[in-house]
């Protein structure tokens, strides 16, 4: 199977990722892009 060329951005999306450990991200696309990532901070389960 062919290897997809990952971009700068996916590369960054990535390394986020794998700093995060565990918790929850929000990712916007565009263009099939990501362009912003929003960590939740607080998550409150009464």
């Amino acid at each position: 199977m062919e290897q997809p060329n990952i971009t700068p951005k996916e590369r960054k999306l990535l390394a986020l990722i794998r700093e995060l450990g565990f918790g929850e991200l929000k990712v916007f696309i565009a263009d099939g892009q990501p362009v912003r990532v929003e960590e939740i901070k607080k998550s409150v389960k009464l």
